[in-house]
């Protein structure tokens, strides 16, 4: 039997602004930070050791990542980082107000976007290679996805490396973004893609699955 914890990076500045960000690297706000404090207590009364943390390349994860390891004393843990764990990329609506574009297009329009698995924002016209994916080869950040491209690229992630450890026994610690942790939920509830909309992960609540010897998944819970 091994535990997953799953969590969402604290309130970001983008959230607070009501702003599509995506891949873009924006940090925390102080009441993210706090959150991301009290997540880490919650997840500390359950007493979990975690054999490691998976988090993605973007500043509002990692540090809501490392202020979750503070309050549960496991600073020491191995600690991986992947654009694979990456927030789902908003194409040319990231950096864009969400009531903004809302008004030009409609509420309609702006929640297909958001919520829908397999339809793809307006794409950016080209992408500027950041100097933090250069050791992956070109091409790693794309002009926008859908859900449902966040979903495969998440997945070998899960495959290769979270699998693996909770079928040794090791319980996995992921702090991450609302999109792709909704593709991993999607994957582990097994939300069919018409439901996935209504699927919802809020910053800095942090979700436990317990799974058997075969992973199938025990108990869900809500710390």
């Amino acid at each position: 039997m091994a535990t997953l914890v799953i969590l969402r990076h604290g309130e970001s500045v983008a959230n607070r602004d009501n702003v599509f960000t995506g891949w873009s690297d924006v940090p925390l706000t102080s009441k993210g930070r706090e959150q991301a404090r009290i997540a880490g207590q919650a997840i500390a009364r359950t007493g979990l050791q975690f054999g490691a943390l998976h988090t993605s390349m973007l500043q509002r994860a990692i540090v809501t990542a490392n202020l979750v390891l503070e309050q549960i004393d496991q600073l020491y843990i191995p600690e991986y980082k992947s654009w694979r764990l990456n927030e789902r990329h908003y194409g040319a609506l990231r950096g864009h107000n969400k009531d903004q574009v809302r008004d030009q297009v409609g509420d309609r329009q702006v929640k297909i976007w958001r919520r829908s698995f397999g339809v793809v924002p307006p794409l950016l016209e080209q992408v500027d290679q950041d100097r933090r994916y250069d050791r992956f080869g070109p091409h790693i950040e794309p002009r926008g996805e859908s859900l449902e491209m966040a979903y495969h690229r998440l997945m070998p992630y899960w495959v290769d490396q979270v699998a693996p450890r909770l079928l040794a026994g090791q319980n996995q610690l992921i702090v991450a973004h609302g999109s792709t942790l909704r593709a991993l939920i999607k994957y582990l509830d097994r939300v069919p893609d018409a439901d996935i909309s209504q699927v919802e992960v809020a910053n800095g609540e942090p979700i436990r699955y317990e799974f058997d010897d075969h992973l199938k998944i025990l108990k869900k819970t809500l710390l």
